[in-house]
């Protein structure tokens, strides 16, 4: 009987440590883009990503910046929020900006769009900010650009995502693209950064209006 137990529990050992290996090699990454929805992404993060992007690996260089969305990925979507219990578009944006590009932006999406360098899609770089007018509402949601048309978003009905730019549902909202200009705030008045404390509370709620 001391036999078989023994037998039982290395077993059952060695299915944890298989499971647990298997668990390293793969995580659950959500994407909504036609070309990847349903698909299993396994392996270490530069190989998940690079197929996610649908780029080589070569291409996956900021491993901070693939690390944090892995951090972040299925993060669910509140209003106002700005950590992981919940956060809307633009907090995303702003602490992903902060804590990767060591860049500060406006805490609204309509800022943001008002204050980046623009560009025409076909120029938008990693860590560049996308912008779609959803619902009517100009500059209402916001996104960090990627690589290949990708970027990465804090969806009302998905949570932390990435997204396909391309895709029919996104691009016919698209409103805009463009860098961030060093420190927005470093470059105001005092002024108009009293008004800008006023506006946050008038329009965060129009943030979530979004995919």
């Amino acid at each position: 009987m001391k036999c078989k137990w023994g037998v039982f529990k290395g077993a059952m050992w060695l299915f944890v440590i298989a499971f647990a290996f298997s668990s390293c090699k793969s995580k659950k990454m959500l994407t909504d883009s036609s070309k990847a929805r349903g698909t299993e992404f396994k392996g270490s993060l530069k190989e998940r990503y690079a197929a996610l992007l649908d780029v080589s690996e070569r291409e996956i260089k900021n491993e901070k910046l693939y690390r944090f969305i892995d951090d972040w990925m299925g993060v669910p979507y509140r209003n106002g929020g700005v950590d992981k219990k919940g956060v809307d578009c633009s907090g995303f944006v702003q602490v992903l900006e902060k804590e990767i590009f060591d860049r500060t932006v406006p805490r609204i999406a309509k800022s943001m769009a008002e204050s980046v360098k623009r560009k025409y899609e076909e120029e938008l770089e990693e860590g560049d900010l996308v912008f779609f007018d959803f619902s009517g509402q100009k500059f209402s949601h916001v996104g960090v650009y990627l690589k290949n048309n990708r970027f990465v978003h804090a969806s009302s009905s998905k949570g932390v995502i990435i997204s396909n730019l391309k895709d029919a549902w996104y691009y016919k909202y698209f409103s805009r693209g463009g860098s961030v200009k060093g420190n927005f705030y470093s470059t105001l008045p005092v002024d108009s950064l009293n008004t800008l404390g006023l506006l946050l509370n008038q329009n965060r709620s129009i943030e979530s209006i979004n995919e």
